[in-house]
């Protein structure tokens, strides 16, 4: 499964644009490229966005855990830009200082799929802001300012990293997926329960929230057969009420065999 934004919701997203032939940056530590990719047959284009680390260095995947730092970019002077759509390689779960951090070490190849408003070539220039991590964190703000030219051929590295993706709900035989929600004193408590085959010996579960506004707590995880429940607090960052839209609710099993992305709950 992948994400979609357009242009407005993009300035949320963890989007690593800079140009291959004049990459940005941070001291040695961290390395920001673009493999062009290639325009297919429907007028969307693929390009592969590659974040280079030193070695130790990790940075952050879309939900970074309580440990993380979640990545932003602003790259409101692009041009040609309807939307885009981003297929996550599957992440690594480190420990840092006893919390959980979710991301990337060495390398990753974020590929995404932009859709144009017309045709011709995609003009790319913003802002982009990251933690990248050692033994500290350090923010890291890089511009970028890159075109894609409507033509190009099939990157191996893109290709490599759209086949590292977790499964969809399908294709990790989810069966059925509920959220009981009920009032907390600060929001709400949200139990998600898949019906599920294991993931593998082991099994981190990540929640989130549509709404970017709303925090998620780690989940309290537990297996019982065929069943894997994640119970999760949600908390809205004006510390206001909210509504939860089940429909928007994903949950991420990163399991040691394999990991499955599902989309949505049912009332439960």
């Amino acid at each position: 499964m992948s994400e979609r934004w357009g242009m407005k919701t993009l300035a949320t997203a963890f989007c690593l644009f800079a140009s291959a032939a004049a990459a940005q940056s941070l001291d040695g530590v961290v390395q920001l490229d673009v493999l062009p990719g290639w325009r297919a047959a429907d007028g969307t284009h693929m390009a592969g966005l590659q974040i280079t680390l030193a070695p130790g260095w990790k940075t952050y995947w879309r939900a970074p855990g309580d440990a993380g730092i979640p990545p932003q970019i602003d790259f409101s002077g692009s041009d040609n830009v309807a939307s885009a759509r981003f297929m996550w390689p599957v992440p690594e779960v480190f420990d840092q200082g006893g919390m959980r951090s979710i991301g990337y070490h060495d390398s990753v190849v974020v590929p995404v799929e932009l859709t144009p408003d017309a045709t011709g070539n995609i003009t790319l220039s913003g802002m982009l802001d990251i933690g990248v991590c050692e033994e500290i964190c350090v923010p890291a703000r890089l511009p970028f300012s890159i075109e894609l030219p409507a033509e190009g051929k099939r990157d191996p590295q893109i290709v490599a990293a759209l086949v590292n993706r977790p499964l969809s709900a399908d294709e990790g035989n989810v069966t059925a997926a509920t959220c009981a929600i009920a009032p907390s004193d600060d929001g709400l408590t949200v139990t998600a329960t898949l019906t599920m085959p294991t993931a593998g010996a082991v099994e981190h579960v990540v929640v989130e929230a549509s709404d970017p506004l709303v925090w998620v707590s780690e989940p309290d995880v537990r297996r019982s057969g065929g069943q894997l429940t994640a119970t999760v607090d949600m908390v809205h960052v004006t510390g206001g009420s909210f509504a939860l839209d089940r429909s928007g609710v994903r949950v991420t099993v990163l399991g040691s065999d394999h990991a499955v992305d599902v989309r949505g709950c049912s009332a439960g």
